[in-house]
């Protein structure tokens, strides 16, 4: 379900102020990118950027970082930031399994999962993101209080990624299998691309929160 190539998208992204091209270099120093010492929350594979950029409109005393492997989807989400940019929000294009390399021992607040890619097959389960793999290595540069937010349609990722929780050490501390008929999750809840579309088809939204 992802963008076809598009010719150029990598020396667009190259030459964007609105992504940080040398994230190794920022590690433990996030803060002196946004030049404040506002709590740091980022989505993994975020995308076109429609949900990271209502939260930073939303909440602009949180500074968001929103991950994406893929040039030709990140660049839509660049054309975004154009179009109407956001001081507390920046991108970088990076691969997850690299997250411990660009922040430190608990220089982040909050891990937002939306719609991730389920690798369907038992073979590739440690490479999706909810897995315990990944699990371990958000617990490095979560806070000792972080929390991870994940929502998905697929029912199957979903069930796997819930079984996954205590295997990994962590605990749930809200979970619907149908978010959008729960009032009290639903409470401040931000569509992404992909929810807009499965929900409008008929498909439950499922979603937890979790933490250590």
């Amino acid at each position: 379900m992802r963008l076809r190539n598009v010719t150029g998208s990598r020396e667009y992204i190259a030459d964007s102020r609105f992504v940080i091209h040398d994230p190794e270099e920022r590690k433990g120093k996030w803060s002196g990118v946004f030049n404040n010492n506002n709590p740091i929350r980022i989505e993994i594979g975020m995308g076109k950027g429609k949900f990271i950029m209502q939260l930073a409109k939303e909440n602009p005393e949180i500074n968001f970082i929103g991950i994406e492997k893929y040039s030709t989807v990140l660049l839509r989400a660049i054309q975004k930031m154009e179009a109407e940019e956001l001081p507390n929000l920046v991108f970088i294009r990076m691969d997850a399994e690299d997250i411990n390399e660009v922040f430190a021992k608990g220089e982040v607040d909050r891990i937002y999962l939306n719609f991730s890619d389920p690798w369907p097959k038992d073979r590739h389960a440690k490479r999706r993101l909810e897995s315990r793999e990944f699990l371990a290595r958000y617990n490095e540069c979560l806070k000792s209080d972080g929390i991870i937010e994940f929502k998905t349609d697929n029912r199957a990722l979903f069930d796997f990624a819930v079984e996954e929780v205590p295997e990994a050490g962590w605990e749930i501390i809200k979970l619907s299998y149908d978010l959008h008929a729960d009032e009290e999750m639903m409470m401040g809840n931000i569509m992404t691309e992909y929810e807009e579309k499965f929900s409008s088809m008929g498909n439950p939204i499922c979603k937890y929160i979790i933490r250590r």
